[in-house]
């Protein structure tokens, strides 16, 4: 793998572990708004799909060896594997979609949008089944906690991401 490539996946990691500092807390909910999620779109909607993939693939290797790179300065298996890994799990393969959704259809607006609107939903979904799971919480209670209350910030981010891609991806391989 070429130098440029690694040094892209190292940025997209360090991006991600910048951003999941961003939380909002919610009190009814073991889960907080976290800038993370645009970051996954940001790595979707500006690497190729195999280094969106690998991106976030070592960004959750980073958390689980211990560094503190997850949501609140958290890093270790109990983070990746406690109520709110799921979403965290989700990370690589929401990138991988989004990516591979945009090198079939492009950046125009709307399908950008729908990519990074895949990219949000296959991170709440994955993460709400795995609260359900984790928490024995049932299904219903995960949606009403964990899913729904995001759905809005995470309707704003994938806006904000389709900005940033369509400014970005042309200067990001502008050289190559």
């Amino acid at each position: 793998m070429q130098t440029r490539n690694l040094t892209r996946i190292a940025l997209f990691a360090a991006l991600t572990a910048a951003m999941a500092q961003i939380i909002i807390p919610l009190p009814f909910s073991p889960v907080p708004i976290s800038l993370a999620t645009l970051a996954v779109m940001l790595c979707g909607g500006l690497l190729p799909p195999k280094q969106s993939w690998w991106a976030m693939a070592a960004y959750l290797l980073l958390g689980l060896v211990g560094l503190p790179v997850f949501g609140g300065f958290m890093g270790g298996p109990g983070r990746l594997f406690g109520p709110t890994g799921g979403y965290l799990m989700a990370y690589p393969f929401a990138a991988l979609a989004a990516s591979a959704l945009l090198c079939r259809t492009g950046t125009k607006s709307i399908r950008c949008f729908a990519a990074m609107s895949a990219c949000s939903m296959i991170s709440c979904f994955l993460g709400g089944l795995w609260l359900a799971f984790s928490t024995g919480c049932g299904i219903k209670t995960a949606l009403l906690t964990g899913v729904v209350p995001f759905l809005p910030t995470e309707a704003a981010k994938a806006l904000l991401a389709v900005v940033l891609v369509q400014k970005l991806r042309h200067r990001l391989y502008h050289n190559n």
